[in-house]
C-alpha cells in the first residue's frame, strides 16, 4: 500500500502523540525524555530547513539562536522570574533581535562568505556566553525548576511537558508550511533559483530573505526555550558551531526542502546517536560512514528514499 507524501507528517505527529502510551509499558521517564529531546531538535531543524532548503542560505551559526533562547530562560530564572508569560516572549524577542542584527549583515554577502560570517556570529555568541561568569560561564547554569504559568507548575510533569513540546512542534511546522506555500514562500524559492530575475521583476530580495531569516531564528529560539526547560540546564555548548553542523546534518539526512524531512532527520540522527553510543564509545566511527553513505546513495535523504520506494510500489 502506497503512503502518500502528504500523509507522512500526519504519521510522524501520530507517532509522537501515541508515544507516551507506549512508553508507559517500558522505561517511561527515559523514553519521554529522549523523544522530547527529539521534538525540540526537530523544531530547530525545521527552522533551519526553512532558510536552507527553501532559501539556499547555509547558516553555520543557527544553533546560536537556540542558545539565545535558552539563556533568556536561564538568566530570567536566576533572577526569580520563572513565568512562561514573561520568559517565552523574552526568549523569542531576544532570538529575533539577534537574527535581525546578524541577518542584516550576513545577507549582504553570498555563498561561502555567508557561511563564514554566520559561523563568526555563532562563535561570537558562544564566547559571550562563556564569558558570563555570573551565569555559570563555561560550566553553564542549572535551573531551579521548569517554567511556571501564573504560578502553576503546568510543565513540571514529564508527560505534560512532552505534549507542550509536541504542540509547539506542530505549530512550528504549520507556520513554516503556510509560509512555504504562500506568495512570500514563492518569492523565497524564486530567489533561490534565479535571484537576478526576481530582482529584475521588482522584488526586494534582501527584505524577503531577512524576514525569513528572522522567522527561522525566532523559531530556533523557541527550541532553546524548550531545551532549557527539558534539561533544566543552560550551557554555552547549545550554540557551538558543532551543534549548528548537527542541525545541518539533520536537515540533509531527512531531506532538504521538505520540512517534515527535517523532523524525520532529527529523529533518525538522535535515535541513532543514542543507540550506537550504548553499543560502543566509538560510535562516531559507525555513525560517520553511515551519514556518508546516505549522502552518496540516498539522494533526497530519508524522504527521498521513501518516495522512491513509494514509486516502485506504485509501479
Amino acid at each position: 500500500m502506497m503512503i502518500r507524501r502528504e500523509a507522512l507528517p500526519l504519521l510522524l505527529f501520530a507517532f509522537f502523540a501515541l508515544m507516551p502510551i507506549a512508553a508507559s509499558f517500558g522505561p517511561e521517564s527515559y523514553l519521554l525524555a529522549l523523544v522530547t529531546r527529539v521534538m525540540v531538535f526537530a523544531i530547530a531543524a525545521v527552522s533551519l530547513d526553512l532558510i536552507l532548503g527553501y532559501g539556499a542560505l547555509v547558516s553555520f551559526g543557527h544553533a546560536a539562536f537556540m542558545g539565545v533562547g535558552a539563556y533568556a530562560v536561564g538568566i530570567l530564572s536566576s533572577h526569580g522570574i520563572k513565568d512562561t508569560a514573561i520568559q517565552l516572549p523574552v526568549a523569542l524577542a531576544a532570538s529575533a533581535f539577534f537574527a535581525v542584527i546578524t541577518g542584516a549583515l550576513s545577507l549582504r554577502t553570498k555563498g561561502v562568505y555567508f557561511i563564514m560570517i554566520t559561523l563568526a556570529f555563532g562563535q561570537m555568541a558562544f564566547f559571550l556566553a562563556v564569558s558570563l561568569a555570573a551565569y555559570g560561564g563555561d560550566d553553564g547554569m542549572t535551573l531551579s525548576g521548569r517554567s511556571q504559568l501564573f504560578g502553576f507548575d503546568f510543565i513540571k510533569r514529564d508527560r505534560a511537558f512532552y505534549y507542550v513540546t509536541l504542540v509547539a512542534l506542530i505549530a512550528a511546522y504549520a507556520l513554516c508550511r503556510s509560509l512555504v506555500v504562500s506568495r512570500f514562500g514563492r518569492v523565497i524559492r524564486g530567489a533561490r533559483e534565479n535571484p537576478q530575475r526576481m530582482a529584475a521583476i521588482g522584488f526586494p530580495l534582501f527584505h524577503y530573505q531577512l524576514a525569513i531569516y528572522v522567522i527561522a531564528g525566532t523559531l530556533c529560539g523557541l527550541a532553546g526555550f524548550l531545551m532549557a526547560n527539558q534539561a533544566e540546564f543552560v550551557s554555552p555548548a547549545y550554540m557551538t558551531w558543532q551543534r549548528s553542523g548537527e542541525l545541518i546534518v539533520m536537515v540533509l539526512l531527512g531531506g532538504l526542502g521538505s520540512l517534515h524531512g527535517a523532523i524525520l532527520g532529527a529523529a533518525a540522527f538522535l535515535l541513532l546517536e543514542e543507540g550506537l553510543s550504548g553499543i560502543t564509545e566509538h560510535w562516531k566511527l559507525i555513525f560517520g560512514p553511515f551519514l556518508v553513505l546516505v549522502v552518496l546513495f540516498a539522494r533526497g535523504g530519508l524522504i527521498g528514499a521513501v518516495e522512491r520506494l513509494r514509486g516502485k510500489g506504485g509501479a
